[in-house]
């Protein structure tokens, strides 16, 4: 367990008077000792964190730039919100955060709510308990239709019927203080002008409350009306970016919050959580989103969206213009261009560094060895090593601290054999230079490997770089006064 609080006491005083406080210092010290030691060492789950986060920045100002969607208007307060504003912030498993954004603007849950009520519904009675009267299934239909399964049970917590159902197994009490405990005791707050009008405009949600109770979906001695008061209660609850990016590292950290180091939800119940927020969390986009970007989501018409990274982080992306099924535009832009650059995918390939980054290991041991062993199988000649490196999605244009690539030492050492496998079949640039300006034709041309500077001047002829004409025109005048 970290705790934060003295450090933070301690970073908030002038230098001098911390310099005076030697025996606060010492304490802030040893109870951070592990927390501290981590970061000496970069042991964070993150380890070149301030790299990470510029990338996260670039995705945000991409994402700026968008201006479709609409901001929704059926309830009244939502509709007061300017479409201009955008919010990501980020808390890892070990307790980095960044924010970008109107991070500090508070907004409603709405929907987002859903994943976490359900969480602490499973924590209190069991998973068997709570799916005695909710199903686990994707639906298939509109997340406020008034539809039930086969067995006259709503379809899964995520919906409005079952979010409905959901509600009456959880105690008034309990809920808000296990919010601020997984936002580590940051902001939740609640918002009676939304409550008062989701309360006004709740027609559809009454009319699901009353087929709920006439199918018997409720636990027995239910009051249906008290507990579609709470609902409407709970889907307006207030949070900011960073409380929320708190509350899904909480659910990243198998029910830990990061902050704090509580044990906050129980592992069952987070784990159930997180497999029904990647089924069924982004309403009707909920397969294209777990087909795409492959992570546990859920999104709310406030604009909000709280994404797992399990074991990783969570974030939480604002914007309230809406697409037409009801997610934020820009949020799922973030989303997919976050797995796009990240290997975050529930299904990308951890073993082997493919074209994207893995912030998890990047600057450590592993991405020194897989450089070494490339060019190694290129400097002996290796074609297996190679082949067996490029179907294993390894980045085949890796450089090392020279900036010298696999068809460098190739094109030195005169292996024809490797130069036609990298050109051919993993279509590497033809012309990278080194730190010394030199491309693997000249390599070439120095050490008298006439057969290997025949084979690079076809492909360079063939060859047009993705940014540009530039270096394609300087090897050409290379090549030119080279041979």
């Amino acid at each position: 367990m970290f705790m934060m609080k003295p450090l933070h006491q301690t970073l908030s005083l002038p230098f001098i008077e911390v310099c005076q406080t030697s025996g606060l210092q010492t304490w802030c010290v040893q109870s951070n000792i592990v927390l501290l030691t981590q970061a000496f060492r970069k042991k964070f789950v993150i380890p070149d964190f301030q790299s990470f986060t510029s990338h996260i920045d670039e995705l945000y100002e991409s994402a700026k730039k968008l201006s479709g969607g609409q901001v929704a208007d059926y309830i009244p307060q939502l509709a007061k919100f300017s479409p201009d504003l955008w919010a990501v912030s980020l808390c890892t498993v070990d307790g980095q955060r960044h924010t970008v954004g109107d991070t500090k603007v508070p907004f409603c849950l709405q929907s987002c709510v859903k994943p976490l009520k359900y969480a602490v519904a499973v924590h209190d009675h069991s998973t068997e308990y709570v799916h005695s009267f909710i199903g686990m299934e994707p639906s298939g239909l509109r997340f406020n239709k008034l539809f039930l399964s086969d067995d006259d049970k709503p379809h899964n917590p995520m919906v409005n019927a079952g979010a409905i159902v959901c509600t009456s197994l959880i105690k008034v009490n309990a809920v808000m203080n296990f919010l601020k405990k997984m936002s580590g005791n940051e902001y939740v707050g609640f918002s009676n002008a939304t409550f008062q009008s989701e309360r006004e405009s709740g027609d559809r949600n009454f009319a699901i409350g009353y087929y709920l109770k006439e199918k018997k979906c409720f636990p027995e001695g239910t009051d249906m009306t008290s507990v579609l008061d709470f609902y409407f209660q709970l889907c307006s609850i207030e949070v900011t970016c960073e409380s929320a990016s708190v509350m899904a590292a909480t659910l990243a950290n198998g029910g830990i919050c990061p902050i704090t180091g509580e044990r906050v939800l129980n592992p069952e119940a987070v784990r159930n959580t997180l497999s029904l927020m990647h089924s069924c969390g982004m309403y009707d986009f909920s397969g294209q989103f777990a087909f795409h970007v492959g992570l546990p989501a859920k999104s709310g018409v406030a604009g909000g969206i709280l994404l797992v990274v399990p074991n990783v982080m969570g974030i939480m992306c604002w914007s309230p213009p809406l697409d037409k099924l009801g997610n934020s535009v820009r949020g799922i832009q973030f989303c997919t261009d976050l797995v796009e650059r990240f290997n975050f995918h529930n299904y990308d390939n951890l073993r082997h560094f493919a074209k994207k980054h893995d912030p998890r290991r990047e600057g450590g041991d592993q991405r020194v060895k897989s450089v070494i062993n490339l060019l190694f199988a290129a400097y002996t000649g290796d074609v297996s090593a190679l082949r067996r490196f490029a179907l294993s999605s390894m980045d085949m244009e890796q450089r090392d601290y020279d900036s010298r690539t696999a068809l460098h030492v190739a094109a030195a050492e005169g292996h024809t054999e490797v130069v036609r496998f990298l050109l051919e079949a993993c279509k590497v640039n033809p012309v990278p230079r080194d730190r010394w300006g030199n491309t693997p034709i000249e390599e070439a041309v120095h050490f008298g490997h006439h057969d290997v500077v025949t084979i690079l001047q076809k492909h360079n002829e063939k060859y047009s770089p993705p940014a540009g004409a530039d270096n394609k025109e300087s090897a050409e005048k290379s090549l030119d006064s080279l041979l």
